[in-house]
């Protein structure tokens, strides 16, 4: 069966070790503040999920759950496939290191069907500057290493760190080195920027995700190549913790993927 699977576990040398279980590597040069990147573990996560059902339907959501303190270093993955009915298929990826549980993730897969029912958005894309008429902003790689794979160019809305008064930022990125743009990869993207409340910071604070939600919204099949328009902004923060709002569109504003992260504000 030919599974919907691109490159990304390539990039992180997911190879299946038998018994319903994976291995991968996360170098160091996909650290973020203080571990792997989030985003990362989550796409690594969501192409278990795919690699591991036994349908062949494309990825609908995700919701990842970051249950440690992860290294980065070698990771052992596990999947459980639940069918519901003829259409839909949830599985349960369980990420480890050295026997312990660092991050997990409910993955739905469900197939695609004509509904009769006239596509909708309520989310359009903001009209922005096309991506070659954009600055490139590239993260200090010193403090974020991860900030090496992303070539960012801010389209609206402040910088992180630059004291604004609203706490949004929205940009085009890709990825470095270059990878289709699916399921996985826009689980990395929708962690790519700051956390939403940067912009309204002078310093850095450590705001760390504890879960991440993804929702995919077309069939990405027929997207074109990055880079993409991501724009986060911070929903609320109070009582040390912040939740963050994440859109993804492509270059002709059809909307691929939402995000919401649950963070803790640990300053």
């Amino acid at each position: 069966m030919m599974k919907l699977t691109g490159r990304f576990g390539a990039e992180f040398a997911l190879t299946a070790t038998g018994s319903g279980r994976w291995h991968a590597e996360v170098d160091d040069s996909w650290r973020g503040w203080t571990g792997p990147h989030g985003g990362t573990l989550a796409g690594l996560l969501i192409e278990t999920a795919q690699r591991a059902s036994t349908r062949d339907f494309p990825v609908r959501a995700a919701d990842v759950r970051f249950l440690g303190r992860p290294a980065t270093g070698s990771f052992t993955l596990s999947a459980t496939e639940h069918t519901v009915g003829r259409s839909t298929t949830i599985l349960d990826v369980l990420a480890e290191q050295n026997g312990t549980p660092v991050a997990a993730a409910t993955v739905t897969l469900g197939a695609t069907a004509a509904s009769g029912i006239t596509a909708h958005s309520a989310r359009p894309a903001p009209v922005v500057a096309a991506p070659q008429d954009c600055a490139p902003f590239q993260l200090p790689p010193e403090i974020v290493p991860v900030g090496a794979h992303f070539a960012i160019r801010p389209a609206a809305g402040p910088l992180p760190l630059s004291g604004a008064d609203e706490a949004m930022m929205c940009a085009w990125i890709a990825l470095d080195p270059a990878l289709a743009v699916d399921a996985p990869s826009l689980a990395v993207l929708a962690d790519a920027l700051p956390p939403g409340l940067f912009p309204l910071l002078t310093a850095p604070v450590a705001v760390p995700t504890v879960t991440l939600s993804l929702q995919l919204h077309t069939d990405l099949a027929g997207i074109g190549a990055a880079p993409v328009l991501v724009r986060a902004a911070n929903v609320s923060t109070g009582d040390g913790w912040s939740v963050d709002d994440t859109d993804i569109w492509d270059r002709d504003g059809v909307l691929l993927a939402t995000a919401r992260q649950t963070r803790r504000v640990l300053g």
